[in-house]
């Protein structure tokens, strides 16, 4: 009883702080952890708009987004790039039911921005973060892939969440009768 009631508590203060979603109160730590953001960016979509002068490009329609373990789907997503000494890509903007996937988690928002230079990725709107049969919900999720914490805000009230609260609910162990 008192090792349940423990770990009740554990999960309470993990929602309480705004912690990622866990599927057991032992792992706190993102799948993402330790991702290989210096792999190769693969983009693909309807269309594209390359603005060289602004060293931008836009892909719309059917965007999909690969690098490594992760992927990226959305609507719409602007690519920032620098092209001193060839193209090097610095943040990816999407917008349109945003959608990043790793092995084990699903994080979705209306809004997210991946910047490659300080390993972040941050969804806002209507967030929802899974792992296995565990989730949460919030307003803002930030992804330090350096670290693997996710961190999910609830922000102010009625954007996204009534009150402005983070609500979670996470899976227990199934013991027998």
């Amino acid at each position: 009883m008192i090792g349940m009631r423990r770990k009740f508590f554990i999960a309470i203060a993990a929602t309480v702080a705004g912690v990622s979603a866990i599927a057991q109160a032992q792992q706190p730590i993102s799948a993402l952890r330790g991702h290989n953001s210096n792999a190769p960016v693969d983009v693909s979509a309807d269309r594209i708009e390359v603005q060289d002068r602004a060293d931008r490009a836009l892909f719309v329609g059917n965007v999909q987004v690969r690098q490594a373990q992760l992927s990226l789907d959305t609507a719409r997503l602007t690519v920032a790039y620098s092209s001193a000494g060839g193209v090097q890509i610095e943040r990816l903007d999407a917008s349109g039911g945003v959608v990043v996937r790793s092995p084990s988690e699903t994080a979705r928002g209306n809004f997210g921005v991946y910047d490659l230079q300080r390993r972040l990725i941050t969804l806002v709107g209507d967030v929802q973060l899974t792992r296995g049969g565990s989730q949460i919900n919030g307003s803002r999720l930030v992804i330090d892939l350096a670290s693997g914490r996710a961190v999910v805000d609830g922000g102010p009230a009625g954007v996204g969440q009534s009150g402005g609260r983070v609500t979670g609910r996470f899976t227990v162990p199934q013991r027998g009768n």
